[in-house]
């Protein structure tokens, strides 16, 4: 019987999600748009779909557990369940009649009213089920938590550069990775993820500018593919790269080697070169947008790394629109102060500086939506792939091994390191080692333990709550930050599903 007065649901309820819709455009179209952006931290990147709810008992009692909800247009609704894996959800009005109505617990099997389409009602219902919309009443909430199955390594191929940018926390000296050792390297990453059971392995190669020494980068990954095809390992290569040189022959050198490519842009013209310039002083924008040319040329889609300071903050929606007017994916980054970073008080932001900023920028990403997913590397550390306890692979599945073939725990303290590569298992030693940066997960940390957001921040980078508080067990600087814009970044989800997904029609 229908008590609530409200009208009975007699269409399929439509309910949308970013599966849904990535797997419509994985069969569209092939792209490297639509793999996550690339970003010079250590975040974990296994490319797999969190997983959703399977054991759907309608005997039992489900209700609505705190819902993130955001009206939008036409009718339909945001809904964010902040400790479930399906990420944003979009409801037309049956569907959202249809979640209203477990406000109260209630048995799937009674979900129906009088009046209603019982069939599109169940299939409905159960939909909401498993996207964790509605939960059991019986059991405690919440997603497994899914151990990284990739072992992602910084591979430092040089400590020289040709730009000198200012909030580079890396001291330049000529010094270069050999082959040999660099086969030592990769030997050692290959000993520890099959230690530690790892299924994939990436290699970050890096520097410095690592593109100075491009044919070693070429060689090295062609003798990493060769070390993970015998242990049967998947591997992922990417280039990271401040893009001022490189012309034809290393961009397809690159191509055909199977790497993927990050160049850092900090914005257009004047902007990304009041931060970006060459060692003579010069900016690199112009070098930097040739590049960018010759890669469409070469059909190369580059992930941009678009660092946030004070200097660059007016021009962040204009670097936005350009980003996505060439269809490139791009990442924000916060600027993190550190020993060999000039003038702090020129680069550090204020909170509502930066607020204003990225809320100016999202305003940009509105008008231009894109088909494939952004609002995972829009706020600077934040994942939204699936919940999380631990902001990234830093003590678990992150390895930095310096040009000597030493290794760290992170590269933002690629001085400290713990071991080097001739250790039997070096991974072994980072998740030993008691100094530098520790692992802490979120729940254990001051100020984090009742955020509704939590399992989506971690609690923010360790080595920059470190260098401000003192501390690792408590949240971090960027907190308000977070807070302030994380509804903004659902709804830009939101909106690109409507946008994208709304005519295929799925239930």
């Amino acid at each position: 019987m229908n008590d609530s007065g409200a009208a009975p649901i007699r269409s399929m309820p439509v309910i949308l999600c970013a599966m849904d819709l990535e797997s419509h455009m994985a069969n569209a179209v092939e792209t490297d748009c639509f793999a996550p952006p690339e970003t010079d931290c250590a975040c974990p990147d296994d490319g797999t779909p969190p997983l959703l709810t399977a054991n759907i008992d309608p005997t039992v009692a489900y209700a609505l557990p705190a819902l993130h909800t955001d009206a939008l247009p036409g009718g339909w609704v945001l809904a964010f369940n902040p400790h479930g894996a399906a990420g944003v959800v979009v409801l037309d009005q049956a569907a959202w009649m249809l979640l209203d109505r477990f406000r109260q617990p209630r048995r799937l099997v009674d979900a129906a009213d009088e009046g209603d389409d019982v069939g599109m009602v169940q299939r409905g219902m159960l939909r909401l089920a498993r996207l964790g919309l509605i939960q059991r009443v019986d059991r405690p909430s919440g997603v497994q938590r899914k151990a990284s199955e990739t072992l992602t390594v910084w591979l430092h191929i040089t400590n020289a550069c040709n730009l000198r940018c200012d909030y580079c926390y890396i001291n330049k000296t000529p010094d270069s990775m050999d082959e040999a050792r660099g086969r030592q390297a990769i030997d050692a990453v290959i000993r520890s993820a099959m230690a530690h059971q790892f299924r994939r392995v990436k290699l970050k190669y890096a520097g410095g500018e690592a593109t100075l020494n491009l044919p070693l980068i070429v060689a090295f990954h062609q003798y990493a593919r060769d070390c993970a095809t015998r242990h049967n390992l998947a591997l992922d290569g990417v280039v990271l790269s401040n893009g001022v040189a490189l012309g034809d022959r290393q961009i397809r050198q690159i191509r055909d080697s199977g790497l993927r490519l990050m160049i850092s842009l900090d914005g257009i013209g004047a902007l990304h070169d009041a931060q970006r310039r060459f060692v003579n002083g010069r900016g690199s924008f112009a070098h930097v947008a040739q590049t960018l040319d010759r890669l469409a040329q070469h059909g190369v889609i580059p992930s941009l790394s678009i660092t946030l300071s004070r200097r660059n903050l007016a021009g962040l929606p204009e670097t936005v629109a350009y980003a996505l007017d060439r269809g490139l994916p791009f990442s924000l980054n916060f600027y993190r102060a550190n020993d060999y970073a000039a003038a702090d008080a020129d680069l550090a932001y204020g909170e509502e500086e930066i607020t204003a900023a990225m809320k100016a920028a999202f305003a940009v990403i509105e008008q231009r939506l894109p088909p494939y997913r952004l609002f995972g590397a829009l706020l600077d550390l934040v994942r939204f792939d699936a919940p999380h306890d631990h902001p990234c692979g830093v003590g678990s599945a992150y390895m930095v091994i310096d040009q000597r073939g030493r290794v760290a725990k992170c590269h933002m303290e690629i001085k400290r390191t713990v071991t080097d590569v001739d250790a039997p298992d070096p991974l072994r030693l980072i998740r030993e080692d008691a100094t530098g940066i520790q692992r802490i997960p979120v729940d254990a940390k001051e100020g984090c333990r009742t955020c509704m957001w939590r399992s989506w921040c971690a609690g923010g980078c360790p080595a920059l709550t470190y260098r401000v508080t003192g501390r690792f067990d408590v949240r971090s600087p960027n907190c308000r930050i977070y807070q302030a814009l994380f509804p903004a970044v659902l709804r830009l989800e939101g909106l690109r599903l409507l946008r994208y997904a709304g005519g295929l029609r799925l239930a």
